[in-house]
């Protein structure tokens, strides 16, 4: 899924295995921004917040030189003490980059309800620094990861005039899946010059029409950010190229959401649900993500059954005033199977089973006349899904 990644100027990072996960995996990572760089971010909805999520709130309003991220303890749930222990595993890593540590960002992505084991981060911070380097966000990508199979990362670059401007990001991110940022990091440096101001719209945009688009289960977690860095090392300002900057953002925060849903637990296939049709957008995202979060949908997509009743109760069940069951038109790819709210004169069982059986399912819902369309991209429900979950503090 992920691919080599392109060398940001102004950028270092390292990863290294601290003891926190118990696998003797990468578990404790840096990125090392350039002096004058800037940081802007989107966090969880979920109210229940982990303290790393508030501290690094607090220390956007910061120059930001650096994130600190560890996997396999989220430190959520955790009181008092955790915004102390997030606080504190600043502290260690300014000291040692001779920043403050309200220039630090901590991010955490693991299990829920411990306490952050400060000792790793005490013994290991002087080699987490010393081990930065240039190429070094591959092994980020590796370091973030908890119960995905394979890293996520993307890059991406546009030229302007004679000088070429530079995107990477990685991504976690395969369980508790769904719009609100999902249970996912994300981190996405450029060279671009820009604002904080500027930089948070891009971003902002860049969510909306990417990890706010994808679900795995309907849950959402405690810990989740994505943060877009600038270090204004390609001699290139954002206001000069703002479209192509959007744009850039845009496919690669993309790529990254829809590497998150096929490598969601334990899915077997990747399904896109468009609806269509609608007074609004906020409509059609409505249909969307009622039948993306069906169990009985995503059961029969993981059974290959063509069992186009449950995806019409799903849309039926919507909160959405107005429709008619007279306007739904259903296809599977491009199979149609529901004409007018009635089955398709040319639909056969075995064409549809034929359709589900594909590894990549479009599911399109046609609702009326409107000019208006949204996609939310989902999986099936195996299996494998409930077993790792089942298993997941084991």
């Amino acid at each position: 899924m992920s691919i080599n990644l392109l060398e940001v100027q102004g950028v270092k990072c390292s990863s290294i295995s601290s003891g926190i996960k118990k696998n003797n995996a990468l578990d404790l990572s840096l990125i090392s921004l350039i002096k004058g760089s800037k940081t802007v971010a989107v966090f969880t909805q979920n109210i229940f917040c982990a303290a790393p999520v508030l501290v690094a709130k607090n220390h956007l309003n910061s120059h930001v030189e650096a994130l600190l991220i560890n996997s396999g303890n989220a430190n959520a749930g955790t009181g008092k003490k955790g915004l102390e222990d997030a606080y504190e595993s600043c502290e260690i890593i300014a000291k040692e980059l001779l920043i403050e540590p309200e220039q630090v960002l901590p991010c955490s992505t693991g299990v829920i309800g411990e306490l952050l084991p400060l000792e790793v981060f005490k013994t290991n911070a002087n080699l987490l620094v010393s081990s930065l380097s240039k190429d070094g966000i591959s092994q980020v990508a590796k370091g973030i990861l908890t119960t995905d199979l394979v890293e996520k990362s993307y890059s991406t670059s546009f030229r302007v005039g004679g000088n070429i401007v530079t995107l990477s990001g990685i991504a976690k991110g395969s369980g508790m899946i769904r719009p609100d940022m999902a249970t996912m990091l994300s981190f996405i440096v450029s060279d671009i010059g820009a604002s904080s101001d500027e930089l948070q719209d891009c971003l902002t945009i860049a969510v909306n029409q990417s990890f706010n688009r994808i679900t795995v289960d309907g849950d959402t977690s405690t810990n989740d950010a994505c943060t877009l860095s600038a270090t204004n090392q390609s001699k290139v300002k954002l206001k000069d190229c703002k479209n192509e900057f959007q744009l850039a953002l845009n496919e690669l925060t993309k790529a990254l959401a829809q590497m998150i849903v096929k490598d969601g637990e334990g899915a077997t296939k990747f399904v896109e649900i468009r609806v269509g049709g609608l007074d609004s957008n906020k409509e059609c995202l409505e249909v969307a993500y009622t039948v993306a979060h069906s169990p009985l949908v995503k059961t029969a997509l993981f059974a290959s059954d063509a069992n186009w009743g449950r995806i019409l109760a799903a849309v039926g069940r919507s909160k959405v005033d107005g429709m008619s069951i007279n306007n739904i038109d259903i296809f599977l790819n491009d199979l149609q199977i529901i004409s007018s709210g009635e089955v398709s004169s040319s639909y056969t069982e075995a064409a549809g089973s034929m359709e589900m059986q594909k590894s990549e399912i479009i599911i399109r819902i046609d609702l009326g006349n409107a000019k208006t369309t949204e996609s939310v991209w989902t999986t099936d429900l195996s299996y494998d899904y409930v077993k790792i979950n089942a298993e997941y503090r084991s």
